[in-house]
Parts: C-alpha cells; sequence; structure tokens
C-alpha cells in the first residue's frame, strides 16, 4: 500500500507540472510529519484552507475555529492538513505554534490565490492559501480532498467588471474534491454555475437536489447531480481520478438546518454591503472580505455563526469521505 501510495503522489506531481522534477517540488513544499505519514501510508487527509483564519474572522477566535475544524477531522477519521505559506515556505499541515502565527498575524498576511503563490514564495512572504492556491497545494502532494467554507465565484455585476474568482478556473483544471456549502451568496450563483459548467466542473449536492447558497439551504437552483452518503461521494472521486477527467469536482453540502438564515434576511444585508463597497470603490481580492464582513455586522454576528458552523459541518462530511475513498483505494 505505501509504493502505490508513493506512486500515486509522484504521478499526481508529474502531472502538475512535468518540467519539475518530484525531488524539486519536495525540496520547495515543507510537509508536517503527520501528513507526510498518512500520504505515504494511504491513510486519509483532508486539505484545509487558512484564508478564513487570517481574514475570516479576528483574534483568537479564529486560531479557536481552526483548531475545532482540525480537531473535527480528526475525530472523523482523517488527519487535518492546514495550508499556508510561511517565510516564503509553502507547509502543508500546520503546528499548533504556526496556527496561533498565522491566527495572530491577521490579515498582515497575504490573501494567496493561484496567481500570488510565486511571487509569496520568492520574496519569502507570509500567505493565507484561499481555494485556488490550496487546490494547486494539496493537487502537489498528493491530497484529494479539501474542506472550506464557501469558494468564489462570479461577482455580482460580473457581466460588467468581469469580476471572477479564480476558484472557478482552478476547478476546471486541477482534480481535487472541494467540499463546501455551494458558493458565497454575496455572488451571484446563477452565473456562477453556468461558469462552473463551461469549466467542466461536476457539481453534486449531498443529500438534496438544490445547489445549496451558503446561509441557506437552497438557491432555487437545480443541483445538476446529487450524492447522498460518503461511499457515493468516494465513488464519485476515484472515477473522476482514474477517468483522467483533469478537472475537479465540487460537492455542496446545505448549512445545518438550524443555523440556516431566512433568505430575505440574508438578501437584503447582502444588497446594503454591496451597496457600500461599490460607494467606496472596493473591489478585487478586497471585495469578499469586506462584503462578509459588512453583512456579518448587519446580521448582529447571525452570518459568521452560521459560517462556522458550516465550515465545521463541511470538515465531518470532508473527513468521512476521506477515510471512504482510503478504503475504497485500500480495496481496488
Amino acid at each position: 500500500m505505501a509504493s502505490s501510495a508513493l506512486s500515486r503522489i509522484a504521478n499526481l506531481q508529474r502531472h502538475f507540472n512535468p518540467s519539475n522534477p518530484t525531488s524539486k517540488v519536495e525540496g520547495l513544499i515543507k510537509i508536517s510529519p503527520e501528513v507526510s505519514e498518512a500520504l505515504t501510508h494511504g491513510r486519509p487527509v483532508v486539505a484545509l484552507e487558512s484564508t478564513i483564519i487570517s481574514h475570516g474572522m479576528p483574534y483568537p477566535q479564529n486560531l479557536g475555529t481552526a483548531k475545532e475544524v482540525e480537531a473535527i477531522v480528526r475525530e472523523n477519521g482523517a488527519v487535518p492538513a492546514t495550508i499556508a505559506i510561511l517565510d516564503g515556505v509553502p507547509r502543508i499541515g500546520l503546528s499548533m505554534d504556526e496556527l496561533e502565527r498565522l491566527a495572530k498575524m491577521g490579515s498582515k498576511a497575504r490573501k494567496t490565490a493561484r496567481r500570488d503563490i510565486a511571487h509569496v514564495v520568492a520574496t519569502r512572504g507570509n500567505g493565507a492559501t484561499t481555494v485556488s492556491a490550496t487546490m494547486v497545494f494539496a493537487f502537489m502532494v498528493g491530497i484529494p480532498i479539501f474542506v472550506t467554507g464557501g469558494i468564489g465565484g462570479v461577482h455580482r455585476y460580473g457581466e460588467s467588471t468581469m469580476d471572477i474568482s479564480s476558484d472557478l478556473t482552478e476547478l476546471g483544471r486541477t482534480p481535487i474534491a472541494v467540499i463546501s456549502a455551494g458558493v458565497k451568496s454575496i455572488l451571484d450563483i446563477a452565473r456562477t454555475l453556468e461558469y462552473l459548467e463551461t469549466q467542466g466542473v461536476c457539481i453534486a449536492a449531498y443529500k438534496t437536489d438544490e445547489f445549496p447558497a451558503f446561509f441557506t439551504e437552497t438557491s432555487g437552483y437545480k443541483a445538476p447531480c446529487r450524492v447522498d452518503s460518503p461511499e457515493d461521494c468516494a465513488r464519485l472521486i476515484d472515477s473522476n481520478m482514474n477517468l483522467g477527467m483533469n478537472s475537479g469536482i465540487l460537492v455542496a453540502v446545505p448549512i445545518p438546518k438550524e443555523y440556516s438564515a431566512s433568505g430575505n434576511f440574508i438578501e437584503s444585508a447582502i444588497q446594503k454591503a454591496l451597496k457600500e463597497a461599490r460607494e467606496q470603490n472596493i473591489t478585487g481580492s478586497a471585495e469578499t472580505p469586506f462584503l462578509l464582513g459588512r453583512v456579518n455586522e448587519l446580521t448582529g454576528g447571525a452570518s459568521l455563526a452560521s459560517n462556522i458552523a458550516l465550515v465545521k459541518n463541511n470538515a465531518c462530511l470532508g473527513a468521512q469521505i476521506a477515510v471512504s475513498l482510503a478504503q475504497l483505494r485500500e480495496n481496488s
């Protein structure tokens, strides 16, 4: 099993960049001993992003949430691998000291998408990885499953601004399964789903026929396909990899019912936050943190509580899927 796992990792790395030998990739990236051992022996590993720590909430709430999410992954049988760049070194799996350092750093850490990786590394900077950057690093080392809150998408008025998250194109070219509560409801969900279709991304809703909308269980849009168990998800992911589709999978998980906010309540706050963002000329990578923060203020903290709840829910399911996938590969 160890040799087949290593072979699979090497193949993934060669596919990611054929001109880069595996040894060079390993020399650029630091993998924690716990994550390295799990990957070597084919045990389940779940990748976690770090932007939610640095830009998602204040210290020490961000540190507490990060620890709780990692604990949930472990409780469900998988190894958590929080990903970030510290002092120019991409790190797959952070120690408690590194987690705390990133949490205290907060927004001083650069919000790092795919386009930013080389610059953050070259300047020996500190970067908190977004969905796209986390997918890149997870793929480099052979982690097939990544848990986040919600992915980015086509921004409202995106038909005029062309503001489209790199998360979508990353899903179109990197075969990682992303477990999320759909796309952030501050975005244009209909256009995001259309863009993902264009990118050839498989979208599966979990235990529902309708695509979830982050803060709410429903969006009004039908999901292209449905999965009803971690085993279903594992078979889907395994088939995607074995067929060499070279594109990702989005498993969209509805927020737990008790945390689902009123659609009208959230939409009213979003519209007000969007108006303020336009008035203050807040665009690009600064827009999403501003909108999420402002919506949280306008909802009296309800949206942040929902955000934390859905991330934990996704972590639970993501770990269960990782365990099912490891078992499937063990028996194949």
